[in-house]
C-alpha cells in the first residue's frame, strides 16, 4: 500500500529535509516515526529538499507499507513521535504509480522578509530581514524579467545536481503589508537556491543599489559571480506542491 502525507514544518532545528548519517533532519525524524508507528523500517520519498533553516507549510511525501493502519494513524500516531516542530497533516491512499516527487507538477515557494531598521525578535528564524527601505515598484518589474522560461544558471548553486538550469518560473508577486514583503514563486521546478539568490537580487534592486534592467542582465550572463549573495533562509516555505486532481490528494492552499 502506498500512503501520500502532507508535512508541515519549522526547519529552523533540522540539517534541512535530505537524510544525514547524523539522522538530525526532517526526513530522518519523520522516518523513525512512521516506522514505529508501521512496526517495520520504512523509508520515505518528499516532493522536494529543502535546506537548513527552510520551512515547509505543505511538503509532499509518500511511504509504502504492508501494514494496514487506520487514516487517524499515519496523522495523530505519528504526531504523538514527532517534535512539536513537525506536523503530519493528512493522510492519503494513493495509487502505486503516484510519485511525491516525479508527479508534481509545479512548486511554489514564499518568502517573507521584514523591512525595517531593526530584526525582528518574535519572529526569529520564520522569516527575512532587510534594514534599509525597499521600493516594491522597483523590485516587481526586475522580477517581471525572469518569468518564462530560461537559464537560470546565474541563480543556480555550484552544488545544484538538477540535470539542467532550463526552469519555467510562472510567478513571480510580490506583496507588501506594512513592513512586510511577501514575493510568491512558483514554476515546475526550481535550482539549488534559486529562490534565495533571486531575493537577494531583488533586494539589491529594491535597496538602489541597481535598477530593475539589471535583473536582465544577470539573467543573460548566467554567471553566478555577477549576482547578488545567497539570501538567508529564515524567511523561505515550500508552500504548495500541485499534483493532477485524479490522485484525489487534499488541498491546504491553492494558487
Amino acid at each position: 500500500m502506498r500512503i501520500a502525507l502532507g508535512v508541515e514544518y519549522n526547519g529552523s532545528d533540522f540539517n534541512g529535509w535530505q537524510s544525514q548519517p547524523d539522522g538530525h533532519t526532517v526526513q530522518d525524524t519523520i522516518r523513525r516515526a512512521l516506522s514505529q508507528i508501521a512496526n517495520e523500517s520504512t523509508s520515505i520519498i518528499a516532493a522536494g529538499r529543502t535546506d537548513t533553516g527552510v520551512h515547509a507549510l505543505e511538503q509532499i511525501i509518500h511511504f509504502d507499507t504492508a501494514t494496514e493502519r487506520p487514516l487517524s494513524a499515519w496523522v495523530r500516531g505519528v504526531n504523538a513521535l514527532l517534535p512539536p516542530s513537525i506536523a503530519i497533516l493528512w493522510a492519503h491512499p494513493v495509487e502505486e504509480e503516484f510519485h511525491a516527487r516525479f508527479s508534481a507538477q509545479a512548486r511554489s515557494y514564499q518568502y517573507v522578509l521584514i523591512n525595517r531598521p531593526a530584526r525582528s525578535a518574535v519572529h526569529h528564524g520564520k522569516v527575512g530581514w532587510y534594514h534599509t527601505p525597499l521600493d516594491i515598484e522597483a523590485m516587481s518589474e526586475a522580477a517581471g524579467y525572469l518569468l518564462g522560461q530560461h537559464n537560470f544558471s546565474a541563480f543556480r548553486a555550484a552544488e545544484c545536481q538538477a540535470k539542467s538550469p532550463v526552469k519555467t518560473l510562472a510567478k513571480l508577486d510580490i506583496q507588501q503589508q506594512g513592513d512586510t514583503f511577501i514575493f510568491d514563486f512558483t514554476a515546475e521546478a526550481f535550482l539549488h537556491h534559486m529562490v534565495r539568490n533571486i531575493v537577494g537580487c531583488l533586494i539589491y534592486v529594491g535597496k538602489g543599489k541597481y535598477p530593475p534592467l539589471w535583473m536582465k542582465q544577470i539573467l543573460d550572463s548566467r554567471q553566478r559571480s555577477m549576482a547578488a549573495p545567497t539570501f538567508s533562509p529564515d524567511g523561505l516555505y515550500l508552500r504548495h506542491i500541485s499534483y493532477d486532481a485524479k490522485w484525489g490528494l487534499p488541498q491546504l492552499y491553492f494558487e
